[in-house]
C-alpha cells in the first residue's frame, strides 16, 4: 500500500508522462512541418503547409522548456526535503538550508526573466543563473543519482536535458536573427540530443521506479547486498 510519501514520488513521473512527453511530441511534429515548409518555399516558392506552423513550434517550444524545468524541480524537491526534514537541516546547518531556499528563488526567478528579456547579454546571464542554480539544487543530499553508473543515470540524463532546454530558450532570438543559419543548426543538433535523452528518460525512469523501495520497505531493502543480489535471512519465528 502506498503511503503519502510514496504518492508524492509519483507526482514527478505522472506530470512527465501526462504533460511533458505529449508536448515533446507536438514540438517534434511542428519542427518537422516547419522544416518541410522552409524547404518547399526555398525550392518551389510555395507550400501547402500553413505559415503559422513556425509560430506554433516556437510557442510549444517555449512551453516545453518551462515544463521540463518544472518537472526537474518536482523530481528533486521531494527527496531533498525529505532528507532536510530527517536531518533537521534548519537547526544543524541553517546556512545551507537558507542557501537551498535561495537557489529555488534564483532558479524560478531567472527562468521567468529569461522569458521576458530580449537583449542577448541578459538572456545569457539569466540562462546561466537558472542552469547553475538548478545544478546546485540537483546535487544536494537525498536525491537518487546513481553516481556509480552515471552513464545510464535517469538523474544525469534529466539534468542534461533540462540544461539543453534552458539553452534553447536563451537562443530563440539568435535563431531568428542569424542569417548564416548557424544558430538554427546548433539548435537542431542540440535538441536532437535532447530528444534522445528524453527517450532514455522514459526507460531509466521506469527502471528507477522499480528499484526505489516504498517508504515502509526502505529499512528492510537497504539491508540487502545489491552487488551480490542477496538479502539477510528473516529472523526465525518463535
Amino acid at each position: 500500500m502506498l503511503d503519502f510519501a510514496d504518492v508524492l514520488r509519483l507526482v514527478h513521473p505522472a506530470i512527465a508522462v501526462t504533460v511533458v512527453f505529449p508536448i515533446i511530441g507536438m514540438v517534434l511534429r511542428m519542427a518537422w512541418l516547419t522544416r518541410e515548409r522552409r524547404l518547399k518555399v526555398a525550392g518551389e516558392g510555395k507550400s501547402i503547409i500553413p505559415p503559422g506552423v513556425g509560430q506554433d513550434h516556437l510557442k510549444l517550444g517555449r512551453w516545453l522548456a518551462g515544463a521540463v524545468v518544472g518537472v526537474e524541480l518536482l523530481g528533486i524537491t521531494r527527496p531533498m526535503f525529505s532528507k532536510i526534514a530527517k536531518d533537521q537541516l534548519w537547526n544543524t546547518d541553517p546556512f545551507k538550508f537558507i542557501l537551498i531556499l535561495l537557489m529555488y528563488v534564483v532558479t524560478i526567478g531567472s527562468l521567468v526573466m529569461l522569458y521576458r528579456v530580449q537583449k542577448k547579454l541578459w538572456r545569457g546571464i539569466f540562462a546561466t543563473l537558472c542552469g547553475a542554480a538548478l545544478v546546485v539544487l540537483s546535487l544536494q543530499d537525498g536525491i537518487y543519482r546513481r553516481d556509480n553508473e552515471w552513464f545510464v543515470s535517469h538523474f544525469y540524463f534529466g539534468v542534461t536535458a533540462t540544461l539543453l532546454m534552458i539553452f534553447s530558450l536563451a537562443i530563440i532570438q539568435d535563431i531568428y536573427q542569424d542569417r548564416s543559419q548557424r544558430w538554427r543548426i546548433a539548435h537542431a543538433a542540440l535538441n536532437s540530443v535532447a530528444v534522445l535523452l528524453f527517450i532514455a528518460q522514459g526507460v531509466t525512469g521506469t527502471r528507477d521506479l522499480l528499484e526505489i523501495p516504498l517508504s515502509w520497505q526502505e529499512s528492510h531493502v537497504y539491508q540487502c547486498d545489491f552487488v551480490n543480489k542477496k538479502c539477510p535471512e528473516p529472523a526465525p519465528q518463535k
